[in-house]
């Protein structure tokens, strides 16, 4: 973990890279979860994370999934979607005078058996499992999740996305 202060500098300055898991069960539905911090708060979210300093990205999506929801996925079953650009006006210190930019490195990760999960971290209060209609419909998904999952983007993989 980076002090707070040099954690705020990076945040205010550049852009943070991290990994979003579309993680899907037996029956196509999409995990998602509440969000407690900023940005985005609030809001159902799919489990993600920064890559840290030194960390390969196989490293990372693995360390992001236990951190995330205790299950270590595998990196060489994923499938990548795609890069991604999300810009948030607000970010996690709460600070009004700079938002967070991310270079979003999103994969589909597709469970062949049904889980339950629980966070494990303080990112979300809980998961849920939301059909692709329903994430695509309810106001609580995050706009950048539903754009994940829009029909006209599905087969747009390894394309960067505004």
């Amino acid at each position: 973990m980076l002090p707070r202060d040099t954690f705020e500098n990076i945040v205010r300055h550049t852009p943070l890279v991290s990994i979003d898991l579309l993680v899907t069960n037996p029956r196509g539905e999409i995990l998602v979860g509440l969000r407690r911090n900023r940005p985005a708060q609030d809001t159902w979210s799919v489990p993600g994370g920064r890559i840290l300093k030194n960390e390969t990205i196989e490293q990372a999506f693995r360390r992001i999934s236990k951190a995330e929801f205790n299950l270590e996925l595998n990196f060489a079953a994923a499938q990548f979607r795609g890069v991604f650009q999300h810009r948030y006006d607000e970010n996690v210190f709460g600070e009004g005078s700079f938002g967070t930019h991310y270079i979003v490195l999103a994969f589909d990760f597709h469970l062949d058996v049904d889980m339950v999960f629980s966070p494990v971290d303080l990112q979300h209060r809980e998961f849920q499992w939301m059909a692709t209609a329903d994430l695509l419909t309810d106001p609580a998904v995050h706009p950048y999740v539903r754009f994940y999952f829009l029909p006209e983007n599905i087969d747009r993989r390894g394309e960067i996305f505004p």
